[in-house]
């Protein structure tokens, strides 16, 4: 089984794996689209996390999963994404192209674009709310840069990120 990460996954996975690589997901891009009430800020302040979101593509890590491991990992994964029942991501069956040149079948999350939580803030706004953000897990800028960092340690970019970043400051 592979799994595909595109935020804090990549730099804290939480699970066991075999092995580790960049991959690309089409029909998906990494967006911060989702409000984050727990996470990443509160109920009074809530912070941003990153979603799925329709469209465009996406270059993440995709982690393999030994057949052992797989039911053990997809329940972890369900409660982490979605916790207390909250279901603000979908799991998805994906095609993944890894950089090995593999063509793989892989989950993933992908934001729920009808939930409460959605949403689709300019990158001024989102630094703005990323800013300010802290949640159960910590700073919001700190997830931000976290992932940003990751995406370089495996020769990855996204200048959406980046601009969001380059705002903080």
């Amino acid at each position: 089984m592979f799994v595909f990460a595109y935020g804090s996954l990549i730099w804290r996975p939480g699970f066991p794996y075999v092995a580790a690589q960049p991959a690309m997901l089409r029909g998906y891009h990494r967006r911060f689209c989702l409000w984050s009430r727990h996470y990443r800020g509160t109920p009074e302040a809530p912070g941003l996390v990153l979603g799925l979101d329709r469209g465009g593509s996406c270059r993440g890590v995709a982690f393999e999963v030994a057949a052992e491991e797989r039911e053990a990992v997809l329940e972890y994964l369900d409660e982490r994404e979605n916790p207390r029942g909250e279901m603000v991501y979908h799991r998805r069956d994906v095609g993944l192209r890894l950089a090995d040149g593999r063509a793989v079948r892989g989950i993933t999350y992908v934001a729920d674009r009808s939930h409460p939580a959605y949403a689709r803030p300019c990158h001024e706004t989102a630094a703005q709310v990323i800013a300010a953000g802290h949640g159960m897990a910590g700073s919001n800028r700190d997830y931000l840069l976290n992932t940003v960092r990751q995406l370089g340690e495996f020769g990855l970019r996204d200048p959406g990120l980046e601009r969001i970043a380059a705002l903080l400051a």
